[in-house]
């Protein structure tokens, strides 16, 4: 069984936690958060019950989480700014702490190891949200699915790695997603951990079941990660400039469980896992911000895996599958959050 995120953390992260936090206490019955509401920060609870709701678009209450002493809820909003997909109503007293957006991110921008236990178990509940979602979405037949391509040479067979790129890398990544808010000396940092991959396209980075023996950011051109599932193959995403790959597995030192190929020419950062593992966990300037860089990494991995529920909750609607699509609709409201929509122009 799961263990709670509070009772998992490390009893100087605790005490960092709660000391950034404030004390909140709710009366059962009352609404915590509210669908369509500014997403600000986290909730943790001490004690008490509360359960996530949507309602189907036929007015049906959906019940998407159920929460108890110890979770922590609305966790993406430590990420980035967003709103809430779901109300979260106290089923019980609740007594518990929240922790803000800014508080958090002063917090973790601390450089002692207890901030770097804190914003490391945000990310743990990340890869468990993401993790639940993407067995829930690999259970379900896709008219997207393909049969499985021919592997032919093995991951990074015939990809050249050099020290430099063949154009002026190190003005362009301040560019790149991956590197946002990472002043010049701390992208150096990161740099120089690193390989340049030139990949021709149809190269193969990982396969599955392979050793996760490195993280590679894409610096100019694309990948394409596609996931075996029954025996076919599902594209799950494009990577473009300033996208990760790969971190998860070496993070959690699991092994991969998809291919990656090289869609068109592409110039590459590979990171080696401990080089990584170093600048992740490590007291380098830049830790914090390679944290917070696979978090957003993982925030746009949460929201193109719940937009994959949305089309098949839409195809089951147009077969008049309502009860399936409820429940995949519901599958994707459980995160609680989505991304805010940028401000009309």
């Amino acid at each position: 069984m799961k263990q709670p995120f509070l009772q998992a953390l490390a009893p100087e992260a605790k005490d960092l936690l709660l000391a950034a936090a404030r004390p909140v206490s709710f009366l059962k019955g009352t609404t915590l958060v509210r669908h369509g509401e500014v997403a600000r920060g986290a909730f943790v609870l001490r004690e008490g019950a509360a359960e996530a709701r949507v309602f189907a678009p036929g007015g049906e209450c959906i019940v998407v989480a159920r929460l108890g002493a110890g979770d922590i809820f609305g966790e993406m909003a430590l990420v980035e700014a967003g709103t809430c997909t779901a109300t979260v109503v106290a089923t019980a007293n609740v007594d518990g702490w929240f922790l803000a957006f800014e508080d958090f991110r002063a917090v973790v921008l601390q450089r002692q190891r207890a901030a770097r236990e804190l914003q490391h178990a945000v990310t743990l509940v990340l890869a468990e949200r993401l993790r639940a979602l993407n067995q829930r979405l690999a259970a379900l037949p896709s008219p997207e699915d393909r049969p499985m391509r021919a592997a032919g040479a093995g991951p990074l067979e015939g990809v050249t790695r050099s020290r430099r790129a063949a154009f002026d890398l190190p003005a362009f990544l301040p560019r790149l997603a991956f590197f946002d808010h990472f002043p010049a000396n701390e992208i150096d940092e990161v740099v120089s951990a690193a390989h340049i991959l030139e990949a021709p396209r149809g190269a193969m980075l990982h396969a599955p079941g392979s050793p996760a023996e490195a993280v590679f950011i894409v610096a100019r051109g694309a990948v394409e990660v596609l996931r075996p599932v029954s025996g076919q193959e599902r594209r799950v995403a494009v990577l473009g400039p300033g996208r990760p790959l790969g971190f998860m597995g070496v993070l959690l030192g699991t092994t991969h469980g998809s291919h990656a190929w090289v869609r068109e020419d592409s110039t590459i950062l590979e990171i080696p896992a401990e080089q990584f593992r170093g600048l992740y966990f490590g007291e380098g300037a830049s830790g914090s911000r390679v944290r917070a860089a696979v978090q957003r990494s993982m925030l746009v991995s949460l929201g193109r895996t719940n937009r994959a529920l949305t089309r098949l909750a839409t195809h089951a609607r147009l077969a008049e599958r309502h009860g399936e699509a409820e429940l995949l609709e519901a599958a994707g409201a459980a995160q609680f959050w989505t991304k805010k929509a940028p401000a009309p122009a």
